[in-house]
């Protein structure tokens, strides 16, 4: 068995190198990799292209890096509360490829299973199909997706053990399983690390095959983006 264990998120990160390709898994802020994020905008590696389904908050998640001008090109599916994002998009500073949230997740899945390419009706006859092939299936147009080709998978589990199996925790799991399978290097970060042997086969979600690297990470925020409240009545 490879050892797969490093100290922390500075050493799981080291050798991502200017101009790489990333996928940081994560649903707004719920489930992101703030230490490996942390680590990325202290080494200060630029023309990153990062493949994440929102582009986070002005100053927290991906938002640190679009402050710090890593970031060249965001490709997403949700990038409504970002005004740091905005303002680059609008000024041509950022290039950015925004995709349906279903296609996003298949590309990555598809990479994951070793397909070069799926088809999906999401998108036909919009700009998203702008110069993409096309194809009918039973009478339906469908639209030629290519699976992602990511330098790395950054992704964020409640548990993990020291052969790199994880469990993921309620919404957290949300694109961070995915994502674990489509990266070339797989690095984990998790909340709690235990020993090989102690987690439950049948509960863990990303078998540890996908992961290359994995570390114990700490001072998690676990921000909210919109916090809603009722007056008790």
């Amino acid at each position: 068995m490879l050892k797969k264990v490093v100290n922390n998120a500075a050493e799981a990160i080291q050798d991502i190198q200017d101009g790489a390709v990333i996928m940081l898994g994560g649903f707004g802020l719920c489930g992101i990799p703030e230490n490996c994020i942390s680590a990325l905008v202290q080494k200060g590696v630029k023309n990153l292209t990062c493949i994440s389904n929102n582009a986070g908050v002005d100053d927290f998640g991906i938002g640190l890096m679009l402050k710090t001008k890593q970031v060249k090109k965001m490709i997403s599916s949700y990038v409504g509360e970002n005004a740091e994002f905005e303002r680059q998009l609008l000024s041509g500073e950022l290039e950015v490829e925004l995709i349906p949230q279903g296609t996003l997740a298949t590309r990555c899945m598809a990479a994951g299973y070793g397909m070069p390419a799926i088809y999906t009706p999401a998108g036909v006859g919009t700009e998203v199909a702008d110069g993409k092939e096309t194809r009918e299936f039973n009478g339906k147009t469908y639209l030629l997706e290519h699976a992602f080709n990511s330098d790395f998978a950054i992704v964020k589990a409640w548990k993990g053990d020291t052969h790199g199996n994880l469990i993921f925790r309620a919404t957290s799991r949300n694109f961070n399983p995915l994502m674990a399978m489509a990266g070339k290097i797989t690095i984990a970060e998790v909340e709690e690390l235990v020993p090989a042997g102690e987690l439950d086969p049948d509960c863990i979600h990303t078998p540890g095959i996908y992961v290359n690297r994995i570390f114990q990470g700490s001072n998690y925020e676990k921000r909210i983006e919109q916090i809603t409240t009722s007056k008790r009545p």
